[in-house]
């Protein structure tokens, strides 16, 4: 019996070195889970851990044929697959709820004016759907949702899905590999969380990204983007919007017209004797150099290309935020 699922891969569709395309079936002899056949989730955020937000695409997949169960998350090995439709950082974050609300019952629930939901247990669902309702889910994989207008939406547990789509809504994640989504009129959505992911689609909204190797998505009209956590990823994909890369390697994109503010930053701590960073991810060691503020013209900053300010130049990096070459 086919099965639905999630699956990350690398930008350009590939999976450990095996090409992907939308739309295709694909077919192997064996399926064993971390040996081999095709690797896919239940769970859509059990993915960050395998596919770092910051660096990854992820879409919604069909299993077949014989199947194999890893015990340590919901992944799960088929011998047929066929890949379906992209999903964005939003859209996981619709399907992490629906997963978790159609397998536990609802532990709290509210759809009053003011109302207040909280969910404390790991797989809780909390929900609030009236005026400025305020939803929360503490345990770990929780889900939590705000859909009126001016409420409030938060996850704190590992990888817990967070989701406000009403009008001023705010939307948090602070968990690792957490998903925080914001899709109403100048929505707010954060992600703190290492590997977390925050996307913002309403117009005037704000994302950010805090965690290391966080991504930060905003879409929306004069929306802004920001990624401040050690390599993480900003994105802004309105002429009106602004991506801002202010972590320590961080790198940020935008579409034509859009703005980038890209900080600058001197690694000050100690190496190793191969000249390797000992002590990235902390943040006294390094010190700010500077900062500039780009328009992506589509020929000195290109489109949907990311940048880094190294020593005070502004230079053009891959999807990892290496240096392209």
């Amino acid at each position: 019996m086919a099965k639905k699922a999630f699956k990350g891969f690398n930008k350009d569709l590939t999976c450990r070195g095996f090409q992907y395309e939308e739309g295709k079936e694909f077919e192997t002899a064996r399926a064993e889970c971390c040996e081999e056949g095709f690797h896919a989730c239940e769970y859509p955020l059990d993915c960050f851990g395998y596919y770092n937000p910051a660096q990854s695409v992820y879409h919604e997949v069909e299993l077949d044929g014989d199947m194999d169960q890893s015990g340590s998350d919901t992944k799960i090995c088929a011998t047929k697959i066929k890949i379906g439709a992209r999903l964005s950082i939003a859209g996981l974050v619709k399907a992490a709820i629906d997963f978790t609300m159609s397998r536990v019952n609802k532990e709290a629930s509210s759809d009053e004016r003011h109302g207040y939901a909280s969910a404390t247990g790991d797989y809780g669902a909390s929900s609030a759907t009236g005026y400025r309702g305020a939803s929360s889910a503490t345990g770990n994989c929780g889900a939590s949702s705000a859909t009126g207008n001016c409420g409030a939406s938060s996850a704190t547990g590992y990888r817990g899905a967070s989701s406000a789509t009403g009008d001023y809504g705010a939307s948090s994640a602070t968990g690792n590999c957490g998903a925080s989504s914001a899709t109403g009129y100048r929505g707010a959505s954060s992600a703190t969380g290492y590997r977390g992911a925050s996307s913002a689609t309403g117009d005037y909204g704000a994302s950010s990204a805090t965690g290391n190797c966080g991504a930060s998505s905003a879409t929306g009209n004069c929306g802004a983007s920001s990624a401040t956590g050690y390599r993480g990823a900003s994105s802004v994909s309105d002429p009106t919007g602004v991506a801002v890369a202010w972590g320590h390697e961080a790198r940020a994109k935008g579409c034509l017209g859009a703005h980038l503010i890209l900080s600058d930053w001197r690694y000050i701590g100690e190496k190793y004797s191969d000249g390797d960073y000992k002590y990235p991810y902390r943040v006294e060691s390094w010190e700010l150099a500077g900062a500039k503020l780009v328009i992506v013209d589509g020929e000195k900053i290109k489109a949907d290309t990311y940048y880094r300010c190294i020593n005070g130049e502004i230079v053009e990096v891959d999807e990892d935020g290496e240096i392209a070459e």
